[in-house]
């Protein structure tokens, strides 16, 4: 059979741990920064793991990182 491909957009966004969570980027910092209260931020920063449902999304995306 052949090889799935991993989708090329996702490999770049997502990384999977050890533990099998998917790590991205905190969404909602790219512009529009003068109207997000300073607290939104300030805990935005750095990266979050994702909630199951779309974790399951992801997964599929990239059939190899596991």
């Amino acid at each position: 059979m052949p090889k799935m491909k991993t989708k090329s957009g996702a490999k770049k966004r997502f990384k999977v741990t050890a533990s099998g969570r998917v790590k991205a980027g905190q969404a909602g910092k790219r512009h529009g920064m003068i109207k997000r209260s300073t607290k939104f931020i300030r805990t935005a920063r750095g990266t979050t793991t994702l909630c199951k449902a779309d974790e399951n999304i992801v997964k599929k995306y990239m059939p190899y990182a596991r």
